[in-house]
C-alpha cells in the first residue's frame, strides 16, 4: 500500500513537470481543502469546550509544501473560532499554545481576533502553555481569562527583533556589486547589499522600540504586573513557568486536565460537558495531546530533504518579529 501511494505521488509530480501533460488534480492526502469536523475527546453533556491548538511559527502567510500547501496559523485558528462562534452549545475556548512566536503582524492579527471573539460572544478563554509559549506565543495568550503553564513551560521573551540577511561581505570577496539609484536617502535602508549607516540603525531601533512598547503595554493592560516585575519583563528574557507565575505573566502551573476544568468552571458548565476539537479527519484513539487538524493516510509525510532549522531561518523574510529565536523551528 505504501509503495503504491508513493508511486502514485511520483507519477503525479512527473506529470505536472512534463510539458504538454494534462493537469491532474490527484489528491492522496487529507488537506486544508477538506472541511473541519467536530470530534469529541471527553464528556457527554450538551455544552462544549472547544480546544484549539496553536503550534509552531505564527504567521498570516500559508506554507507551500512539496505535495500540499499548509494553511497559515492565523487562517487555521480563525477558521476554528468561526465554527465555535456559530455553535450555540460552545461555552468556552481552550487554546493549547506551543509556539516561539512569529511575525509581529501575524501575532497581532491573532491577538486582535481573539479579543474581538470574546467581545462578540462573551465566551471565556483559557490558555494552556506547552513546551514554549514565548514572544508571539505569549502575545496571543494575553486575551485569555486564565493562563496555565506546564511546570516545564518556557515563556516570556516579550520584545521585538528585526532580522535581515547581509550579503555585502560575501559579494566583496567574489567581486560582485549592486548599484542602486534611489529617490531618497533612506529608500534602501536595510538593504542586504551594503552596511547600514548609524542614522539607519537609529531609525530601525526606533521602530523596534515602538513595537516593543506596544507589546509591554498590552502586558500591563492584561496582566497588571508590578513595576519591579515589569522591569524584569522588559529585558525580553525567557522564564520558566514558576518564575512567570511570580511575575504575574501566568496564573498557575498545571496540566491540560487542569485547564479543561478551569474552562468548565469559568463557563459555569458541568464537569461532564464535552471537550471537542475541530479536525479534518478522524484519528483512532484520539486525545488532547494530538495537535494536528489534518491526517495523511497512514501518517505519510513526503520530504525529500529535511533542512530543519536552516530551512526555517532561510525562508523567513526580512522583517519584524515577536519571536524567541532559539526555538524558531
Amino acid at each position: 500500500m505504501l509503495k503504491s501511494l508513493f508511486g502514485m505521488a511520483a507519477a503525479a509530480m512527473i506529470c505536472s513537470l512534463v510539458s504538454g501533460c494534462a493537469f491532474v488534480d490527484l489528491k492522496l492526502f487529507t488537506d486544508a481543502r477538506d472541511p473541519l469536523k467536530e470530534f469529541t475527546l471527553d464528556g457527554q453533556g450538551k455544552d462544549k469546550v472547544v480546544m484549539i491548538s496553536v503550534v509552531g511559527f505564527i504567521s498570516d502567510i500559508s506554507d507551500p509544501g512539496l505535495i500540499k500547501t499548509k494553511p497559515s496559523t492565523v487562517h487555521e485558528v480563525l477558521s476554528q473560532l468561526k465554527l465555535a462562534e456559530n455553535d450555540k452549545n460552545v461555552k468556552a475556548i481552550l487554546f493549547q499554545v506551543n509556539s516561539p512566536g512569529g511575525t509581529v503582524t501575524g501575532s497581532d492579527i491573532l491577538y486582535h481576533e481573539i479579543v474581538e471573539f470574546k467581545k462578540r460572544t462573551s465566551i471565556p478563554v483559557v490558555v494552556i502553555m506547552m513546551d514554549v509559549a514565548a514572544s508571539g506565543g505569549y502575545y496571543i495568550s494575553m486575551p485569555a481569562d486564565y493562563i496555565i503553564a506546564h511546570p516545564t513551560t518556557v515563556t516570556g521573551s516579550i520584545g521585538t527583533v528585526f532580522m535581515r540577511p547581509q550579503f555585502y561581505s560575501l559579494m566583496n570577496k567574489i567581486g560582485v556589486g549592486m548599484k542602486v539609484e534611489k529617490s531618497g536617502d533612506n529608500k534602501d535602508m536595510g538593504s542586504p547589499f551594503r552596511p547600514s549607516t548609524p542614522e539607519e540603525d537609529k531609525l530601525f531601533q526606533a521602530l523596534i522600540d515602538k513595537m516593543a512598547i506596544r507589546f509591554t503595554g498590552l502586558v500591563a493592560e492584561h496582566r497588571h504586573p508590578s513595576e519591579e516585575a515589569m522591569r524584569e519583563i522588559k529585558t525580553a528574557r525567557v522564564f520558566l513557568a514558576d518564575d512567570a507565575v511570580k511575575l504575574g505573566l501566568v496564573d498557575k502551573t498545571g496540566y491540560i486536565p487542569d485547564a479543561v476544568a478551569k474552562a468548565r468552571e469559568l463557563a459555569k458548565i458541568s464537569d461532564d460537558s464535552k471537550l471537542v476539537v475541530y479536525r479534518r479527519s478522524e484519528y483512532h484513539n484520539d486525545n488532547y495531546y494530538n495537535t494536528a487538524t489534518n491526517s495523511s493516510h497512514g501518517n505519510i509525510n513526503i520530504s525529500l530533504v529535511d533542512l530543519g532549522m536552516f530551512n526555517t531561518l532561510t525562508n523567513m523574510p526580512s522583517g519584524f518579529y515577536y519571536l524567541w529565536m532559539p526555538s524558531a523551528e
